[in-house]
């Protein structure tokens, strides 16, 4: 039994497709009908449609003021309907579509074409041709050995050498512009029917589809292409990438197979293209084509523009994916020169081999860490004696040195502060042992300094204070989307700011907590109890004496 979908249009543009799904189906102004216009032009019942005993379909007008057009001819009286049919309604436009909901098939057979006999002598049967990718990458050839004469085999080997030309120049093409750009030039020279063209790529990896480039065959439409990509079917884009298929169709809009599909529907898409960019077994994205794919063309025509379009894609697919992996390298070694900043080597490696990275950032999580922060004894008094430039290389070369000794212990550094560093320990790696890990840093750090100053290696012997706390903070990256920067947040952070300023000059003190958290914490003894802005306890702070 056939069923009556109308496809309507105002002014000539598409806005949508409607299944008729009751045997009186009325259309009007009025939100009792069942397909509801709230235009001016449309009265409040305009006109019905009236399934009869014999399954035969009619339209009638309802006394509407501005009356029903069925093909142009103004409606006294119920008319028969036909495929291709078109009803007229003010400035809206129904065209009529009987189709048979026997013939969806769920494994999308390879050609089809409406078996309904249009009575409409203007009316253009649709075509559609779905074929599995591999199949086609030689199948153009082969057709075109059979074809008919010396001509076609002479078209068949031009464009077998417009094939080779592109692979060749693939293979210096090191931007996706300049890969488009030679795509672009085979399909609109060697495919005629192609008006627009467009390259989609899953650039994350993730099945999404991303448009990178676009064209239109007639430069003065080119701005008419919406960046976007509001123009293309997604619809058929995502079942040629997941289904590895490729798809030509002359009037999608009437293909059951579609039937459903909104982005078809509401963007009015009739004619489209659409083949997988595949390389052995995986597929980075589809080339997407539309415009005048008329069903009267020959099948085998149309094969052979199918099978053409597929293994070019083919032979593209091996270029967009060298670009897809040296974009990926690039933004890793981004990714890695901006970790390398505050994380060891050790740690970077992990990070980006475990794919603990989000878009190239670390999210904010909470987690138990230990925070040190060490100071230069006296550099305000240091700052008056020497020039800018040789406080920069100052403090420089002490921070080269002191950083090599949180690396040493898999620490991270946070930020340099004026004359401070800021490191923590216990992420984002978690460390159990973060606490002895930041004690055994701080004491590296002592003793290479004490060893600078001795060797004079430094502009002015200098000396540190250092303290350390241990608990919980929020780690991760924080910031706009113009800055980011790694760093920890909280409590834990705030009490071990505040200590640094009663440590000695030369020394490093440890709060209850962390001191609590070492094996071996001889060599510490108790400094007292102090107080610190901000925290509304006593606070029990180690210290360790260096020179007894």
């Amino acid at each position: 039994m056939a069923e009556l979908k109308l496809r309507l249009q105002i002014e000539g543009k598409t806005e949508r497709t409607v299944t008729v799904d009751r045997d009186e189906f009325k259309i009007g102004r009025s939100p009792a009908c069942n397909l509801q216009l709230p235009l001016a032009a449309i009265s409040r019942c305009h006109a019905r449609f009236v399934k009869t005993a014999d399954g035969e379909w009619t339209v009638e007008d309802m006394g509407s003021k501005n009356g029903t057009l069925l093909n142009d001819r103004l409606l006294t009286f119920p008319q028969k309907l036909n495929h291709g049919d078109v009803v007229q309604l003010g400035n809206i436009e129904l065209n009529v579509i009987f189709s048979s909901r026997s013939e969806i098939q769920t494994d999308w057979p390879t050609t089809f074409s409406s078996d309904i006999p249009p009575e409409n002598p203007n009316f253009v049967p649709e075509i559609t041709i779905l074929r599995n990718a591999k199949e086609l990458q030689q199948q153009w050839i082969q057709a075109g050995e059979q074809g008919d004469g010396a001509s076609n085999q002479e078209k068949t080997i031009a464009r077998l050498k417009d094939l080779v030309d592109i692979a060749k120049g693939l293979n210096s093409a090191e931007s996706i512009e300049a890969i488009f750009s030679q795509v672009q030039k085979v399909v609109f020279r060697e495919l005629n029917c192609i008006d627009r063209l467009a390259l989609l790529i899953d650039i994350s990896g993730t099945g999404k589809l991303e448009l990178l480039n676009a064209a239109a065959r007639d430069v003065s439409q080119q701005k008419n292409l919406a960046a976007d990509g509001s123009w293309i079917s997604r619809s058929i884009c995502q079942k040629v990438f997941s289904e590895k298929v490729a798809i030509q169709t002359a009037d999608a809009q009437t293909d059951d197979r579609f039937y459903g599909e909104e982005s078809i529907v509401f963007k009015g898409i009739h004619s489209a293209m659409v083949v997988p960019l595949w390389d052995e077994n995986k597929v980075a994205g589809v080339l997407y084509a539309d415009g005048q794919l008329y069903s009267n063309d020959s099948a085998q025509k149309a094969e052979k523009d199918l099978s053409f379009f597929s293994a070019l894609a083919n032979i593209v697919a091996s270029s967009v994916q060298r670009w897809l992996l040296s974009r990926k390298l690039r933004h890793e070694e981004t990714i890695r020169h901006n970790l390398e900043r505050y994380h060891s080597p050790g740690v970077v490696q992990q990070l980006i081999a475990a794919g603990a990275l989000e878009n190239g950032r670390l999210s904010p999580v909470e987690g138990e860490i230990s925070i040190l922060f060490a100071d230069i004894v006296g550099f305000t008094a240091l700052s008056e004696r020497l020039t800018p430039s040789e406080i920069a290389e100052l403090l420089n070369d002490l921070f080269e040195e002191m950083l090599y000794e949180v690396f040493a212990q898999g620490g991270t550094l946070d930020k340099f502060i004026g004359d401070c560093i800021m490191a923590f320990f216990g992420a984002p790696e978690s460390q159990p042992d973060h606490a002895e890990r930041a004690v055994a840093a701080a004491k590296g750090m002592l003793d290479r300094l004490q060893r600078l100053n001795a060797s004079c290696a430094l502009r002015e012997p200098l000396q540190l204070r250092i303290a350390i706390n241990s608990g919980k903070a929020v780690i991760g990256d924080v910031g706009s989307s113009q800055r980011v920067d790694y760093t920890v947040l909280g409590a834990t952070v705030n009490l071990a700011s505040r200590m640094e300023g009663i440590c000695p000059p030369g020394e490093c003190v440890v709060s209850e907590i962390t001191y609590q958290l070492l094996q071996t914490p001889q060599g510490f003894q108790p400094m007292g109890e102090h107080r610190f802005k901000g925290i509304d306890r006593p606070v029990l702070v180690y210290q360790t004496k260096r020179n007894t």
